[in-house]
């Protein structure tokens, strides 16, 4: 059962007896920005859902950690196993759900996991902007300024004053992810699922190198693009799309 304040898309009932495919969010982020991605999808048994702090989950008790967010992540699946696919900050939920509670997660799909506590990671700045970032005071600032970097001043400046407070209220669950990259939530060895992880040549702060090498460190499928950066579901939704479908196709029935 979906914890209390989480709001959830289940669209499962439109194809019933499948492999439920849980698309997970980044950070700040919510489930809305995969509409263009759900609707290169419409033949598959989608479950969408605004993580706690975010969307239309933003009034929900707020987590303290990835794992807080990866018991949540469990309770949407409700018992149900699962192909989990996951944005940025989001494969960090998934991975830490799929090493809690491995028979749950049938695949993973990862698109750019920023790991910023792994020594191997490829720059610094992933570290430094994260510590920058967790170290922020005033959270309201804090969502203000991220969202004005993506969207440019001028966009910002022309969203409703109802979505730029939602915005601004969502950078406290901004700064528990940022903080919570910066140590292991889980060990690479307990991700024992069949994973595919994808990158973007066109992508900043080492993740396209930090994909090649995560993939490598999971044993995992590599689903490189050129041209792709690491908001794909938003520039590039049927990018994102293959990455579902090659996370589908690794998945295997339930022993």
């Amino acid at each position: 059962m979906a914890p209390e304040g989480i709001h959830v898309d289940d669209r499962t009932d439109q194809h019933p007896g499948r492999l439920p495919v849980v698309l997970v969010h980044g950070a700040p982020d919510r489930s809305r920005n995969f509409r263009a991605v759900v609707d290169l999808l419409d033949d598959l048994p989608l479950v969408l859902y605004d993580r706690r702090g975010y969307g239309r989950s933003i009034d929900a008790t707020p987590a303290g950690s990835f794992a807080d967010h990866a018991r949540d992540l469990l309770g949407v699946l409700d018992g149900r196993r699962a192909v989990v696919v996951a944005q940025s900050v989001g494969c960090n939920v998934a991975m830490t759900a799929a090493a809690m509670a491995p028979a749950s997660v049938a695949a993973l799909g990862l698109w750019e996991p920023p790991t910023a506590w792994a020594a191997w990671w490829p720059t610094d700045d992933l570290r430094r902007s994260a510590t920058d970032f967790a170290g922020r005071a005033n959270t309201a600032a804090l969502g203000e300024e991220f969202n004005r970097s993506i969207l440019g001043d001028d966009r910002w400046e022309s969203l409703p004053e109802t979505t730029r407070e939602m915005l601004r209220r969502e950078g406290a669950a901004f700064r528990t992810d940022m903080a919570s990259e910066l140590s292991a939530p889980f060990r690479f060895e307990d991700i024992t699922v069949p994973c595919v992880v994808g990158c973007g040549t066109a992508t900043s702060s080492g993740h396209h190198e930090g994909g090649i090498r995560l993939a490598a460190v999971l044993g995992a499928e590599l689903y490189e693009v050129e041209g792709a950066d690491h908001f794909a579901p938003l520039s590039a939704p049927h990018v994102w799309a293959e990455l579902v479908r090659r996370a589908v196709t690794l998945a295997t029935p339930s022993s």
